[in-house]
């Protein structure tokens, strides 16, 4: 099947416009003109519509690849996200050493909401990659979340729960580096909007953060560019690549 069917452009080029909008914090009107100056005449509402369809398909396709917690110890906390001009709550969880786990974006600040965000980390988890502790701000809503689902078989019995403020500082500076992707956005018109472009910043930042390295033939922005083309069966497959690569060793070590 092809995902780009329909389309006026490639679908290399509608990746290429869709990562560089998710990874690099550019308004449309700035990534239309960019678009320009390589000879690709794009409207910014073009834009638009690529980023709302593929964003969020991008981060399913990818989910396996860059979601694998590297720790037990998980930090969860929310940060504010303004949606038609009101504040929305973008619950996040990242490991202790600052890898993406999950996100989940809400319309309200209350249990049920971070019982909705954990409960969807941890079932994604493998058993070995669920978590041994969870550190929260000391909100009531994170404790009785944590709470009921233990008391439902959705946590592991064991979690310990701590409320250490200092412990949260890897994800409230994980939060800012997010913030700077979303600040050109100027506030979202629907949480429907908000979501799907959340998903595509979200996945950029993990892979930019290193998660999904396993799947970097060559660790570096090209092969990662790479990937994301593969997920949507773009260009050579894997083994292609890096058979390439190997005859490239070899012919460089000959």
């Amino acid at each position: 099947m092809n995902d780009f069917k329909g389309r006026h452009f490639s679908g290399e080029v509608v990746l290429w416009a869709v990562r560089w909008y998710c990874r690099y914090g550019l308004s449309y009107r700035d990534l239309e003109t960019m678009m320009a100056e390589r000879g690709v005449r794009v409207d910014h509402s073009t834009v638009y519509r690529w980023v709302q369809r593929y964003a969020p398909e991008m981060e399913r396709r990818m989910r396996w690849q860059w979601r694998r917690p590297m720790s037990d110890s998980w930090r969860v906390d929310e940060t504010y996200i303004k949606v038609r001009g009101e504040w929305t709550y973008l619950y996040r969880a990242v490991d202790k050493l600052g890898n993406t786990v999950d996100f989940y974006l809400s319309s309200s600040r209350n249990a049920k909401a971070a019982k909705r965000c954990l409960g969807k980390a941890i079932r994604a988890c493998k058993d070995w990659e669920k978590p041994s502790k969870i550190n929260t701000d000391k909100a009531g809503c994170y404790t009785q979340a944590i709470r009921e689902l233990k008391q439902e078989g959705n946590c592991p019995k064991d979690v310990e729960h701590r409320q250490v403020k200092y412990r949260n500082n890897i994800i409230e500076a994980d939060h800012g580096k997010l913030k700077q992707l979303i600040k050109p956005v100027r506030g979202f018109k629907t949480m429907r909007t908000a979501y799907a472009t959340i998903k595509g910043f979200e996945v950029m930042r993990a892979l930019r953060k290193g998660q999904g390295r396993a799947f970097n033939l060559t660790r570096d922005p090209v092969d990662e560019k790479r990937m994301i083309e593969r997920a949507f069966g773009v260009g050579p497959c894997v083994m292609t690549e890096a058979m390439t690569l190997i005859e490239e060793h070899f012919k460089a070590a000959a």
